[in-house]
């Protein structure tokens, strides 16, 4: 998963501070690099690496980040890749001087790296498939306005851009939101046909003049003081002008609106609103179903307090503690400097990082029968320890509740997901993975109740792939799971991490 961000703001005023920003507003959606591209005058500027934004861009850099448009992007890697050098934006120089961010993962990215460097004889430079949709992008771009110049007194060739953005989406599977900056022309931004990653437009009217911003979430938009237009309609592609002017096109013939559900689950903002659904109400109707179903089960239950596990189990536990009318505690304190456990390679690594992530507060624990929510349970790690530290603390019972279904089956859409064989829902059943945890009972949410109580627009269709095993772009195969099992355990991920991650990238190109 990661966070994009693309501006277009007033001639002559900068944008490297908004650029940074929102950036930070988005770096819950991935903590391995950053990047941020500017043009000023024809020259871009670019700045990438390895770290959080904070680190990456200090003020040397955003001295040389000049320009009135640019795009950036925070990364986490999707196959357990961290090299410097797959940080983003990626950029070509032909045609006009192209720059890409994606969030997302495309599912036939071999297929394409091999038509672009076999029959097209396109260098590509990293594993990302974000280089590829670049270049994919700019062969488009050039097959269809071969004779365009720029120049000061050129005009922009709307539809020759949205024909390519078309012919993108013919070639290309998979989840995908796009930001990209055309060189003297200004940012285009594109997603893919089933919405499945989010992608949302906004825009604020400066001394007189608009100004525009495209975002993974709305929270950057209105951070910056921006107002929401729009999201980007799966399969459009929306263009903003240099000088402030926005077209928009639906550039894919066919469409099915299935957005990813695990963005309301886990990995957005809850101060977020994605395709008009508020993540935060989507978490609390998602506690307030869970408790309904704890109460069928358990109608005399003996829960003295809810407790969250932090941060995102924390609003599906106060609608939980509401329904069952027990209190709502605090019971861990959270050290936000460090890493999401689920995409840390290594056992021993996410088991001791655990530890040093979460410190239980022994009074609210001491002699209670204690739920414990979580947002959702992958690898069962952290599930484990947070159970384990529970009672050590003096929790008389443990039980535990995820808002989300089993997690069985690999996300292939963007989300770095664990092998499947490290699932610990992986040929389990509830029981059975209560008794992994060491939960005195497990609570799981149904898939029917979370479609149903996270659909607030009505019938929604969604990516559930993996609750369900069923994949909404109907491609992917048996071999190409085999292919990302191999790619996505542990001793994979492990191997992955090598000195080249170290690489310092140049500052300007």
């Amino acid at each position: 998963m990661c966070g994009i961000i693309g501006l277009v703001g007033r001639r002559g005023q900068h944008i490297n501070q908004l650029l940074y920003d929102a950036l930070t507003v988005l770096q819950h959606r991935g903590q391995d690099a950053a990047g941020m591209m500017t043009e000023n005058n024809g020259k871009y500027h670019l700045r990438k690496s390895n770290g959080l934004v904070k680190d990456v861009f200090h003020k040397r850099h955003m001295r040389n980040l000049l320009g009135s448009v640019g795009i950036g992007h925070v990364r986490y890697p999707t196959a357990g890749s961290s090299s410097a050098a797959e940080a983003q934006p990626f950029y070509v120089n032909y045609p006009f001087g192209i720059s890409l961010a994606h969030n997302g993962n495309l599912t036939n990215a071999e297929e394409i790296r091999h038509l672009l460097t076999a029959k097209h004889r396109r260098h590509v430079n990293t594993t990302s498939d974000s280089e590829l949709l670049l270049n994919l992008l700019a062969m488009e771009l050039h097959t269809r306005s071969p004779n365009v110049q720029i120049d000061g007194a050129s005009h922009v060739d709307i539809n020759s851009i949205f024909d390519a953005v078309g012919a993108v989406h013919e070639q290309i599977t998979g989840g995908y939101a796009c930001v990209s900056l055309i060189s003297g022309y200004g940012v285009l931004a594109f997603r893919d046909p089933n919405g499945i990653r989010p992608l949302i437009f906004g825009s604020r009217v400066v001394e007189g003049e608009k100004e525009w911003i495209v975002a993974s979430e709305s929270v950057a938009i209105h951070a910056l003081g921006f107002e929401v237009e729009r999201d980007v309609a799966p399969g459009e592609a929306v263009f903003i002008t240099s000088s402030g002017q926005l077209f928009s096109r639906q550039c894919a013939k066919e469409i099915l609106h299935s957005p990813c559900i695990f963005e309301h689950v886990y990995f957005a903002r809850p101060d977020s609103i994605i395709d008009g659904i508020s993540v935060y109400q989507a978490r609390l109707n998602q506690g307030e179903r869970l408790a309904q179903r704890i109460l069928e089960a358990m109608p005399d239950h003996d829960i003295d307090a809810v407790i969250p596990v932090p941060d995102s189990g924390r609003y599906a536990a106060l609608q939980m503690a509401n329904t069952l009318d027990v209190e709502y505690r605090e019971g861990f304190v959270k050290n936000r400097y460090i890493g999401r456990t689920f995409i840390m390679p290594g056992q021993t690594m996410r088991r001791e990082s655990v530890r040093r992530k979460l410190n239980a507060i022994p009074r609210e624990f001491a002699g209670k029968n204690v739920l414990l929510v979580d947002d959702s349970i992958v690898r069962g790690t952290t599930s484990a320890q947070i159970v384990e530290m529970a009672r050590e603390v003096g929790a008389n019972k443990v039980y535990f509740a995820s808002a989300a279904p089993p997690v069985r089956y690999p996300n292939v859409y963007g989300i770095d997901m664990p092998a499947v064989t490290e699932f610990i829902a992986n040929d389990k059943t509830i029981d059975e993975i209560g008794d992994v945890i060491g939960a005195d009972r497990l609570f799981y949410q149904s898939l029917d109740d979370l479609i149903e109580v996270t659909s607030l627009n009505g019938d929604q269709e969604w990516d559930t792939s993996c609750f369900s095993g069923e994949y909404v772009t109907g491609d992917v195969s048996q071999s190409y799971l085999d292919g990302l099992e191999a790619a996505r355990n542990d001793a994979a991920k492990i191997a992955s991490s090598s000195p080249e991650e170290t690489i310092e990238l140049h500052n300007d190109i």
